[in-house]
């Protein structure tokens, strides 16, 4: 197959996936115009006229938006892809000859930061604009700044680490170094898992223990009813950069840490907070974590398989402005040119995240032995962050991995 052939069935793809996505944003934006003026008779009871209407406009906003910044993102991919770029830049850093290790990270380096340059205003826009216009945004420029400095050189550590351990197995892994590859990506990820709650984390945000009261004796009572191991409830400054509230466990066996926003204290009552950290241990319960980690396993495995075959085809870097196979110009394929590939499969990964969201749910709701504080802590939230209530179905299908207000609701009713 030619690299013209190849670059050919690329440009269909990706036309097809454009194609589809902003009809489906289409389809969304059209269905919540549609159902502006009345509040989804299952929820009239619960959500206010003038919270349904903001977030029917919240939705607009940030749909409208969506598409324009996908037109832009698309014709910044085509301009790549067509232009040869990314073979220039290549080109230009050969008569260097650096070790293929530093040539690929400085080539990658360069990339990152072109192309987060380029995406500078779309990110700006959809926080000091969009969020700051609905009361989300609590971060001011200097804030935003300050990230960004912490962003770069840690990403470039990380990237540093991960293709230097990628490119010793090819260097010396001989015929198994796909197998040895996916080893170190594997054992790297657990790594990450394991250190960004002690060492990353904490870099962005302040992490303080739950202090002693009536919140940390119940949910301490429900960590210990449930036997979920964990090092500590902590609480996060999330309201530093915004007013959206979640909560969530990260590490790995024991050196687990119960996470909970300051605004989601601030929005909840302790008996939704409780039901809603029974859901995050719902996920540990049924293994969800276990099994994501499993089918990641699986797929790296996969890919490695693929990217040891690709190496081999050098029609196939053509097609994509690369003049010769390499592993870094394979990074930069999977980081950008491979969303039409994703896109495909999002639905089966959506159907099966939104099974796992039921069963945490449903969990939460045996954990508080009753349904009512989960339901009302989900009513909470979405009235707090202003969630679409009438998504069309078609796209919830394809882009949403948590059921809608709607549908958790009625699997709770049903317990």
């Amino acid at each position: 197959m030619t690299a013209s052939i190849i670059r050919a069935i690329y440009l269909g793809l990706f036309g097809g996936e454009f194609l589809l996505d902003w009809f489906l944003n289409i389809l969304n934006i059209n269905h919540s115009l549609k159902n502006r003026n009345a509040v989804p008779k299952p929820l009239a009871e619960f959500i206010s006229i003038g919270t349904y209407r903001s977030s029917v406009d919240y939705t607009l906003r940030k749909g409208r938006f969506g598409l324009l910044n996908s037109v832009g993102s698309r014709i910044i991919l085509l301009i790549v892809l067509l232009s040869g770029a990314t073979g220039a830049l290549d080109g230009l850093i050969a008569p260097m000859n650096l070790p293929a290790y530093w040539h690929g990270l400085l080539f990658l380096a360069i990339s990152a930061t072109v192309l987060s340059l380029v995406n500078l205003p779309s990110s700006l826009y959809s926080r000091f604009v969009i969020e700051e216009e609905f009361g989300f945004n609590t971060m001011n420029a200097r804030s935003y700044l300050i990230d960004m400095a912490k962003q770069i050189p840690l990403g470039l550590v990380m990237l540093m680490l991960l293709l230097g351990g990628l490119y010793a197995a090819l260097a010396w892994g001989g015929f198994w170094w796909p197998l040895i590859a996916w080893a170190f990506f594997m054992v790297f990820q657990i790594l990450m898992i394991v250190l960004y709650p002690l060492l990353i984390a904490p870099i962005f945000n302040k992490f303080t223990a739950l202090g002693e009261g009536s919140l940390k004796n119940r949910l301490s009572a429900l960590a210990e009813r449930c036997r979920f191991p964990n090092r500590g409830i902590y609480v996060m400054d999330g309201s530093r950069r915004s007013r959206h509230s979640n909560a969530y466990f990260t590490g790995l066996g024991r050196s687990k840490r119960i996470i909970i926003f300051d605004t989601l204290i601030d929005a909840l009552e302790e008996d939704e907070l409780e039901a809603v950290l029974a859901h995050e241990i719902g996920h540990w319960k049924f293994g969800h974590i276990r099994r994501r980690l499993a089918v990641s396993a699986v797929i790296s495995l996969a890919a490695f398989v693929l990217i040891a075959l690709l190496l081999n085809w050098k029609e196939f870097f053509i097609a994509f402005g690369f003049a010769e196979p390499s592993l870094h110009a394979l990074f930069f394929w999977v980081s950008f040119f491979s969303s039409p590939l994703s896109f495909l499969v999002s639905p089966l990964i959506n159907h099966w995240s939104k099974r796992h969201e039921f069963q945490a749910d449903l969990f939460a709701a045996k954990q508080c032995f009753n349904p009512e504080p989960m339901k009302r802590a989900l009513l909470n939230l979405s009235r707090g962050n202003l969630s679409n209530l009438t998504p069309h179905p078609a796209y919830c299908f394809w882009h949403y991995s948590h059921p809608t207000l709607y549908e958790r609701l009625k699997s709770l009713d049903n317990a």
